[in-house]
């Protein structure tokens, strides 16, 4: 559908104002490329005179035909997903403040430690990382909090049920994937099942293994964050190091919650400190 404008009588695309002062385009119905072009400059003219800043255009896949005329006008990419592609035009004669794409994948890693003082360690068939025993890991996916991201991946390697116990830290590392950088959260976990069903299609083996022959290993990769994984053990385990845990600050619209990571133990210590000098 055209969006028709009573006062000046000029077709334009459909859009819908952003709340930055820009405007966002969404097409969905199919279009002649011709008449497009036609639509897309009457319509940045009266943008521009509107004085709106970033145009949005959303195409969705079967309207691919439509990303040379776009692009044509100015527009670069901003960002895709599989079923989408988002372009962006920044009006003013100014720097272009608007963030890019996300910068960073977000990524777990889980420790779980049974009464024996064992970790369970998993052995992937691809990558880098193949033949050496590691800590299963994985990519917390669109929506999904860390704490069920890592609960999940624990189960999907290693067929392990386990709970969330806390962060124990966090790593950043630079130009993982095609130039995203990555963050990484060690979680403690607490093991609900000890029999381990491996994840096939992606994990050689998996098992329960001593701390020291987990430190022991010779390899190369992984070993300073092997290191720090040992030593954040045994400071959890023999002198009660604290972590993040999470607590719910928001909620957006459909009722999920958003949450705070911070040392809960230290922080109630504190408060209740306080507490009682000010009895």
């Amino acid at each position: 559908m055209m969006d028709q404008s009573t006062s000046e009588n000029v077709q334009r695309l459909p859009a819908t104002d952003d709340e930055f002062g820009g405007v966002v385009v969404e097409m969905k119905e199919h279009m002649d490329s011709d008449v497009f072009r036609t639509l897309l400059k009457a319509s940045m003219s009266q943008w521009k005179l509107q004085g709106k800043k970033g145009v949005w255009i959303k195409l969705p896949i079967h309207l691919s035909n439509l990303v040379d005329t776009v692009v044509k006008e100015g527009f670069e990419y901003h960002h895709a997903e599989p079923k989408y592609l988002m372009l962006l035009c920044w009006i003013p004669k100014t720097n272009n403040p608007i963030p890019a794409n996300a910068s960073h994948i977000v990524r777990v890693g889980a420790i779980v430690l049974n009464d024996k003082g064992e970790m369970l360690v998993v052995q992937e068939k691809m990558g880098i990382l193949r033949g050496l025993w590691k800590i299963s890991t994985g990519t917390v996916h669109q929506g999904e909090d860390i704490t069920a991201g890592v609960i999940r991946e624990v189960k999907e390697e290693t067929g392990i049920d386990t709970e969330f116990v806390e962060v124990l830290a966090f790593s950043q590392e630079h130009n993982v994937f095609f130039g995203k950088s990555e963050v990484l959260f060690l979680c403690m976990m607490c093991p609900l099942s000890f029999e381990i069903q491996i994840q096939e299609t992606e994990i050689e083996a998996a098992r329960w293994m001593p701390l020291e022959d987990y430190e022991a290993q010779l390899s190369v990769q992984e070993q300073v964050l092997r290191k720090y994984i040992i030593e954040l053990c045994k400071a959890k385990v023999e002198r009660g190091y604290s972590g993040f845990s999470p607590s719910p600050v928001t909620t957006d619209s459909n009722g999920n919650p958003s949450f705070i990571y911070f040392n809960k133990e230290d922080l109630n210590k504190k408060i209740l400190d306080n507490s009682v000098n000010q009895v």
